[in-house]
């Protein structure tokens, strides 16, 4: 990858509808070999890629793009999604549609994610915050800063409102980038049935 092939990282702005397919395939590679994902809910490789675009795809439309908090380099090489405040937890009605549909693309799989989505929930923390369940770069385009460039915005506004974050890590590489940025882990948990680890990793603003 040479420098005139990569993407402006400067370049972020807000992700709309018209970008959801591409941002949906930017978050499948990227998510392709996450622990969480390869070792524990998506352990059939052979349909991993487009069952983890579909289920991005449903997640933005669904979710993370009703709250207008998505962010995106120019190109949607990487995506940052976020939720404000008192956002990140789904009414019961709500639960029930998306379930439908996530049984639809995942069928034997839905049990496993669903017990992840529960175990996760589990240790959310109450007190407000904007929390940011997915930033994601294509593989090759990893380690040349566009993580931190899509991370800024959101970051600039929870210091400039005084606002805390939270995010859960699911692999060490993550958890150095977000701690460059100052988040701190707050424990360290292993998924249930000896499953990966993930850590939960709070940021208090202006840190």
């Amino acid at each position: 990858m040479t420098a005139s092939t990569l993407p402006d990282v400067h370049l972020v702005r807000k992700a709309t509808a018209a970008d959801v397919p591409r941002l949906a395939a930017t978050m499948a590679r990227a998510f392709y070999d996450d622990p969480v994902v390869s070792d524990w809910c998506m352990p059939d490789a052979d349909h991993r890629t487009e069952r983890l675009k579909r289920g991005f795809q449903l997640f933005l439309e669904r979710i993370y793009l009703r709250h207008n908090e998505c962010y995106a380099t120019d190109d949607v090489a990487g995506a940052a999604c976020w939720l404000p405040p008192g956002t990140w937890k789904l009414g019961g009605i709500e639960q029930l549609r998306l379930i439908g549909r996530m049984a639809a693309i995942h069928a034997r799989g839905l049990p496993r994610i669903l017990q992840v989505l529960a175990f996760m929930e589990r240790h959310h923390p109450q007190e407000p915050h904007y929390y940011l369940p997915f930033v994601a770069v294509q593989p090759a385009w990893q380690g040349h800063g566009i993580g931190s460039a899509l991370l800024r915005p959101m970051l600039d506004r929870c210091d400039r409102d005084g606002v805390p974050a939270y995010l859960e890590a699911s692999s060490e590489r993550n958890l150095a980038l977000y701690q460059r940025h100052g988040f701190e882990v707050v424990e360290a948990l292993r998924l249930p049935r000896g499953g990966p680890t993930v850590w939960p990793m709070w940021r208090l603003p202006g840190a």
